[in-house]
């Protein structure tokens, strides 16, 4: 849907599990979060052809709603709710219901008009899902077997012992269906095969990376870095030049990048020699592993932005 910057409309939605708070035009309307309400949502917009909806990411109730609008053609921004936060504090806003957040989304998307995010495809909906389930499954299973550490009532080994071989076994299903499905996609096993070829770089790194970072390949190296949560940033004022620190990005793509960035300073000639020079330097160990974990994710998305960029040996 094109559309002119200086006539849009935007809709602020706030989104929870159950209910939908949507401020368009001026006016509040509270909707259920569930199909029918997505089409109550619907028939609103339709009567404002050039509307732009803002929203929240909350933890996963925004799926439904971002589906049902993408289907629709209907512009719509999911934006970090910290800066949602900040723009409302800056506006001297501190208290906080569902129709005050629905007005300040409002007025988010008329300041900063930010971009649309794009609709992923079915196959990035489902390894991010994918995705998700195997790290709660390896979150639950790291948990029991710690727990299990401490069972003596024969009861509780038992049950122990069969929660863990359940948590395997759907782990290793989970596992057989990401590899299926990235095998099964051109185009996703086109970019985690030039993701495996970094060394440090395996098959469940490159799908997390796929799945929770699919705009890797599309970005700036800074914008990379920064979603990554590896961009560190300034703490300087005046005279005062405080110490820069990462904050911020996506926890599940800066784990994956820690782990691989492990094997990758051991193994990646370019990476190793980087982090020694770091540590020389005076570098604290995690410093410089960070600082290499940025590089690793530079690389990997000029990697998959420049088919023809390649790997120095």
């Amino acid at each position: 849907m094109s559309q002119n910057n200086s006539v849009i409309l935007h809709a602020g939605l706030d989104i929870a599990k159950d209910s939908l708070q949507l401020h368009l035009a001026g006016h509040f309307h509270t909707l259920t979060n569930d199909s029918k309400g997505h089409a109550q949502l619907l028939k609103l917009l339709r009567v404002h052809p050039t509307v732009q909806v803002i929203c929240e990411a909350t933890g996963g109730y925004e799926r439904g709603p971002l589906r049902a609008l993408h289907a629709a053609a209907v512009p719509v921004s999911r934006v970090e709710a910290g800066r949602i936060r900040h723009f409302a504090k800056a506006q001297g806003q501190r208290a906080k219901t569902d129709p005050i957040d629905a007005r300040v989304l409002s007025d988010y998307g008329a300041a900063l008009r930010p971009a649309a995010t794009p609709p992923p495809t079915a196959q990035q909906e489902r390894l991010r899902e994918l995705n998700t389930r195997r790290r709660q499954l390896l979150e639950t299973l790291v948990a029991e077997r710690n727990r299990s550490a401490h069972y003596n009532d024969a009861l509780c080994v038992r049950q122990g012992r069969a929660l863990l071989k359940t948590l395997e076994k759907q782990l290793d299903q989970c596992e057989a269906a990401i590899t299926e499905l990235v095998a099964a996609d051109e185009t996703l096993a086109a970019n985690a095969q030039r993701l495996d070829a970094i060394r440090g770089v395996g098959a469940r790194t490159a799908a997390v990376m796929l799945a929770d970072l699919p705009e890797l390949g599309t970005l700036t190296d800074e914008a990379a870095a920064a979603l990554a949560g590896v961009a560190p940033y300034h703490q300087d004022s005046g005279a005062h030049a405080g110490v820069r620190h990462i904050a911020g990005g996506r926890a599940p793509v800066r784990c994956a990048l820690y782990m691989a960035v492990l094997s990758a300073v051991k193994h990646d000639r370019i990476l190793k020699e980087f982090y020694l020079r770091l540590r020389a330097a005076g570098k604290k160990p995690k410093v410089a592993l960070v600082a290499c974990m940025r590089k690793l994710v530079v690389l990997m998305n000029r990697l998959l932005k420049n088919p023809e960029f390649t790997l120095a040996n």
